[in-house]
């Protein structure tokens, strides 16, 4: 739910300041607003040192972590230390890069040493020179006796030429060796040491994580009091302070227990035309994961009603739809077991998520049984996970219904599947509707229909519950759900449609088809009428976009039957495709297959499953471009 927050003016003494700020930040409820506009003082820099640090040890092997750390060191040393180690270990990296592509360039001359080569080119006044070149064009080049062939890497050719003084071969590259390769060796040697070295340093000083952790949550709390001071406004020649502050409704009785003791006396104040309140979102359970999502795409305004809950079990019915398959589900509750077991000790967001992502397993689950899905592998009707299938009861519903009125849908069954015409129950037109390539004509086409009515039908109940949501602030709402309940009601005779109202025997399509048109009629009344009274000439002129905007709205629900359906042929093709491979081949290829599936249907359940509640459900009952009620408090 969203608390509504009152503003008020702290007037106390200045010797009582520190008291009441260290108090504030003890019980997190306040949120201080500056008086005089003073800016805010600067994250301490040691802060951002020991991020940094914990950012390179977090990338060690962490076997030292459950040590126990019996001597503290001075954090901002052992920080420093760790960053210098961190740039040392990168330094050195770079010079082992270097030194291997050098070691690789010279290697082919051999180990010698540079002070003898010196000595002879000094004593025998003669010029050492190194070259290489293509390999090809060596085969065609004649090279003089000056020239020794030392060996071949790659394709290149080396050699060595001995003259009076420098000289230059055409096609060829003299090299510069400044270096030889025992040196370089031994260098690279020393390198390798000192970086495993220092990643030991590193590695054993692991187990100063969490503190290092406590010490930037301290820093970061101190930094939020010391800047918070900084806003009060002394005056009197700084022995009175004043400063403002968002207090939430349901802490008001908390807070003259805050400055028991203490000079100061709050005052509520109004609040300005204009200004922009806080949102105080204060939710639990369900609610507090629904807050985690809505804050993906933006916050409530203050004046906005939480949609938390809304959003969250939306979201958990959106994508267990649009992954449509039990078997999936059971996969991502083997995953999320797996990691309560691996992280136990997780909490706020991270823990949070980890129980959405259990709920989102189950609700696939629940609703691959429903629709008697598992990796894509229809289930016959007669089998026991068919029989717990509701989608198979509803289908087989509908065909007692076609059945009973002998309609024109009956007919085209009896011509298509002639061993029908004996068949007295649904439940037998739905188990013996077989096409030659074993499928279950009736159940699959009865089941598409079933769910893309569904898709429609919820589509038309989570729009409807947003415009009651906001029918304080917009009156034609009434109208324009009772203009789709008509139209869901109509539509389906006009379209000679059968809709599960009339196979459940709720409703007789005579009826709905008067009473939805009925209902169509009033529905568009009303909303214009109430439209005017409430917006005058402009509130009648919006009618006809709303009227455009919410059949674009429901019709929009489809992808939620769309993307289900793309995800069952997929996995169906690939499962025919293992089949036809055989059994190694077909595995991999069942492995793959289902992989590409499963992250495709796991990206469109939550990009499609927020979509649908970020653009269609909020389009009518939320404003946003909120800010989030950011009280001092102490982190943990």
């Amino acid at each position: 739910m969203i608390i509504p927050l009152k503003k008020y003016l702290f007037v106390g003494l200045s010797k009582d300041l520190d008291a009441f700020f260290h108090r504030a930040q003890e019980n997190g409820f306040l949120e201080f607003l500056s008086l005089s506009g003073k800016k805010m003082v600067e994250i301490p820099q040691k802060v951002q040192q020991f991020l940094d640090a914990i950012k390179i040890l977090r990338r060690q092997h962490l076997t030292a972590i459950s040590q126990e750390v019996k001597n503290l060191p001075d954090l901002f040393l052992l920080s420093r230390e760790v960053i210098d180690r961190k740039q040392q270990i990168d330094k050195l990296e770079e010079e082992k890069r270097l030194l291997e592509q050098e070691i690789a360039r010279v290697a082919v001359f051999g180990d010698f040493s540079k002070e003898l080569i010196d000595e002879i080119e000094r004593q025998g006044n003669r010029k050492i020179q190194f070259f290489c070149i293509k390999t090809a064009k060596s085969h065609k080049t004649n090279f003089g006796d000056e020239l020794i062939y030392i060996g071949t890497e790659y394709d290149l050719d080396y050699f060595i030429a001995i003259n009076s003084h420098s000289t230059n071969y055409p096609d060829m590259i003299e090299m510069r060796i400044d270096r030889p390769l025992g040196e370089l060796q031994g260098r690279l040697l020393w390198v390798k040491e000192t970086i495993r070295s220092d990643h030991e340093t590193l590695k054993s000083l692991t187990p100063y994580i969490a503190r290092l952790q406590e010490a930037v949550l301290e820093s970061l709390n101190e930094y939020a009091l010391i800047a918070t001071k900084k806003q009060a406004d002394l005056s009197l020649d700084a022995a009175v302070f004043l400063i403002e502050a968002w207090v939430p409704e349901n802490k008001l009785h908390s807070l003259y227990g805050l400055i028991d003791g203490l000079a100061i006396h709050p005052e509520e104040i109004a609040i300005s035309e204009g200004e922009k309140i806080p949102t105080c979102l204060n939710n639990k359970g369900c609610g507090k994961m629904g807050e985690d999502l809505i804050a993906i795409y933006d916050v409530p305004s203050a004046t906005d009603k939480d949609p938390s809950l809304f959003v969250f079990f939306a979201f958990v019915l959106f994508f267990a739809i649009i992954v449509a398959d039990a078997g999936y589900g059971f996969l991502f509750l083997a995953v999320a077991l797996y990691m309560k077991y691996k992280f136990p000790v997780l909490k706020g967001q991270g823990k949070r998520m980890l129980k959405l992502f259990t709920i989102l397993s189950v609700s696939c689950i629940v609703w691959g049984a429903i629709t008697s899905a598992y990796f894509g592998i229809r289930i016959d009707p007669d089998h026991f996970l068919g029989k717990i299938s509701v989608l198979d009861y509803l289908a087989a519903k509908k065909a007692d219904y076609h059945i009973a009125r002998h309609d024109d849908v009956y007919k085209d069954w009896i011509q298509t599947h002639p061993e029908l015409a004996n068949t007295p129950t649904g439940v037998d037109w739905v188990e013996k509707s077989i096409s030659d390539n074993g499928k279950f004509d009736l159940l699959s086409e009865f089941s598409q229909n079933i769910l893309m009515e569904f898709s429609l039908l919820l589509g038309i109940i989570h729009i409807s519950i947003s415009l009651l949501r906001w029918v304080r602030r917009n009156f034609s709402a009434i109208g324009w759900v009772l203009f789709m309940i008509g139209s869901y009601l109509y539509f389906p005779s006009f379209l000679k449609a059968t809709v599960s109202l009339f196979f459940l025997g709720l409703i007789t399509p005579e009826t709905a088809a008067i009473v939805g048109l009925q209902l169509i009629y009033t529905g568009l009344g009303l909303a214009a009428f109430l439209a005017l009274v409430q917006h005058r000439l402009r509130g009648l002129g919006e009618v006809p976009v709303t009227l455009i905007q919410i059949f674009a709205d429901v019709l929009s629900y489809l992808r939620l039957y769309a993307l289900a359906l793309a995800g069952s042929m997929m996995a169906e093709t690939f499962n025919n495709i293992g089949d036809i491979l055989g059994l190694f081949i077909g595995l991999i290829a069942l492995f793959i297959g289902h992989a590409v599936n499963l992250s495709l249907a796991v990206m469109g359940g939550v990009i499609h499953g927020l979509r649908l509640n970020f653009l269609e459900w909020y389009h009518y009952c939320f404003e946003g471009g909120g800010r989030l009620f950011n009280p001092l408090k102490k982190l943990k």
